[in-house]
């Protein structure tokens, strides 16, 4: 088995230590070849050891985790964010397409982290830490640009020129204004969560609609909505009157 060198930089001993022991009990394919309590220590360790992972806290005294990324660009290792931020600060990081894992750290969710890593090597860049930084130091969960992570990379779009997404599996079609149809490697689920609030909407199990994008809606079996590239999407029954609460909010 290909073993991963992995380093976990955070300065609370107890996080160290919890994380230790679920790597080793559940990564087998990770190799953790050392645990740093400090940003200057985490500096020194990887431009030493050259890890393929990194597990780094943001929250730490003298240096924080994204000043210490700064300090290594170009970064050459995935790194998973470890944080106890609350809900807001988690939807930046999906903002920016980025891996994080919430604190307390659960064993299936670190699993599927590492997985997702095997398969495919995910170096953040610099732009994408742009973006995270940009949502998690503003105090109003307002959305301008997020990430989408394809199977070839990242692509950097503008929400207000988000038409629609629909589900396609474990992926999503994502359309935009312009007429390209992004194909991004995550759950219509993992986008909903990323862009819910007042400008998107979920009309269907397989359907999150930018509301301020539909042409029109028509009555009928059910209801269904128009959007700008004459698609037809029907408004589920059990959507319906919060759908009609959502513009009359117009």
């Amino acid at each position: 088995m290909t073993k991963f060198k992995a380093v976990i930089i955070d300065d609370e001993k107890n996080c160290c230590e919890v994380l230790e022991w679920l790597i080793q009990n559940h990564c087998p394919e990770l190799h953790l070849s050392a645990i740093c309590q400090s940003a200057e220590e985490g500096i020194a360790e990887i431009k030493k050891s050259a890890p393929d992972i990194i597990f780094l806290d943001i929250e730490m005294p003298k240096m924080n985790g994204f000043e210490m990324l700064e300090a290594l660009m170009p970064i050459q290792f995935d790194v998973v964010f470890t944080t106890a931020y609350d809900s807001f600060a988690v939807r930046a990081f999906k903002y920016a397409a980025l891996n994080y894992l919430l604190k307390p750290i659960d064993a299936d969710d670190l699993r599927e982290t590492v997985d997702r890593l095997v398969r495919k090597k995910n170096v953040p860049e610099k732009e994408q830490m742009e973006v995270l930084f940009k949502h998690l130091i503003n105090s109003k969960p307002t959305i301008d640009r997020i990430a989408l992570s394809t199977d070839d990379g990242l692509i950097f779009v503008h929400v207000k020129d988000i038409v629609y997404c629909k589900a396609d599996s474990n992926y999503t079609f994502v359309y935009m204004e312009d007429g390209r149809k992004i194909l991004v490697a995550r759950t219509l689920k993992d986008i909903d969560e990323t862009l819910s609030g007042k400008d998107f909407f979920r009309v269907h199990n397989s359907y999150l609609v930018n509301v301020n994008r539909i042409s029109r809606f028509v009555r009928g079996d059910g209801g269904y909505i128009v959007m700008p590239d004459q698609t037809e999407i029907t408004v589920s029954r059990s959507k319906r009157d919060e759908f009609f609460q959502l513009f009359a909010k117009f």
